[in-house]
């Protein structure tokens, strides 16, 4: 039976995730995910993609602090909660299609985050009030909110889709990878290599009704390439697994972009906890 074996936070976009036990559900995915994000000074977002030095900032949460840390920097903290910033300056932040408004977390953010990057940004966090939805083009009639995700609130994945990528890296010569490339949220055992592509709906057994339903395909960009030990690609094998992908996992839904996991929404359950080694009843569905 399917069961999950990994829940992931990534509560600063971009930035290294957090593994628990167990964790809150809330309509817009994992308590904290996504939550905080860096934007330059036009407001415009920041991640890996540009920055791959991201990959070495590590976050803990604290009783009431967000406590961040980076090779070569002192700790840095901030308030955790959203209450805790009113009366800071309210910002406009883009990601991507989307600008909303974000509490300007102070200028000591944004100096620790600055020197370490080397370029000016600033740390703002998602303001509660603030509404952005999920496109409804994956989600029908259903208004999905979110935080400063890419699009969705959660990412699921099967660990035997990465077990299988990585015995075809192994097999040409190539190095495997880890989990923490893909940065999912919810890691699932008990299915088949790419049998999420199928999954419609996702229902924890026992204890609260908890519902997740995925609605579309991960589209990959290049920021699976970067190793989250270092924060750079692998110099021997910088275009994996991007180059082993390219060969079988194009997706014609999403115009033969790479794809690889599954973006879910919450259809029922917010407010209860999610845990590792909590089983999944799986409905599978393969079109008409």
């Amino acid at each position: 039976m399917p069961a999950i074996s990994q829940l992931i936070v990534y509560p600063i976009k971009s930035c290294a995730g957090i593994a628990f036990d167990t964790v809150r559900l809330l309509p817009y995915g994992l308590e904290y995910d996504r939550n905080w994000m860096l934007v330059d000074a036009a407001g415009r977002f920041i991640t890996q993609r540009t920055f791959p030095r991201l990959a070495l900032v590590k976050v803990e949460i604290g009783a009431s602090e967000l406590i961040v840390s980076a090779p070569g920097m002192d700790a840095l903290r901030t308030p955790l909660s959203a209450d805790d910033l009113q009366g800071a300056p309210v910002v406009k932040a883009t990601v991507w299609r989307d600008t909303v408004a974000a509490f300007d977390t102070g200028p000591d953010t944004a100096r620790w985050f600055s020197a370490f990057l080397g370029t000016p940004v600033r740390l703002v966090r998602f303001d509660p009030s603030a509404l952005r939805l999920a496109i409804r083009t994956w989600t029908g009639d259903i208004d999905v909110p979110t935080r400063f995700a890419d699009g969705y609130p959660l990412l699921v994945i099967s660990q035997a889709s990465l077990d299988d990528l990585n015995e075809r890296l192994t097999r040409k010569g190539a190095t495997a990878i880890p989990m923490n490339r893909f940065r999912p949220n919810i890691v699932v055992t008990g299915l088949e290599a790419y049998e999420e592509d199928y999954v419609e709906t996702l229902r924890c057994e026992g204890g609260d009704a908890i519902e997740l339903r995925v609605v579309k395909p991960c589209a990959r960009c290049p920021m699976p390439t970067i190793d989250q030990a270092t924060g750079a690609p692998d110099p021997q094998w910088p275009n994996e697994p991007t180059d082993t992908m390219s060969a079988y996992r194009a997706n014609s839904r999403l115009d033969g972009a790479l794809t690889f996991g599954q973006n879910a929404i919450v259809i029922a359950g917010a407010g209860a906890h999610l845990a590792v080694g909590q089983s999944l009843d799986a409905e599978l569905g393969f079109g008409d």
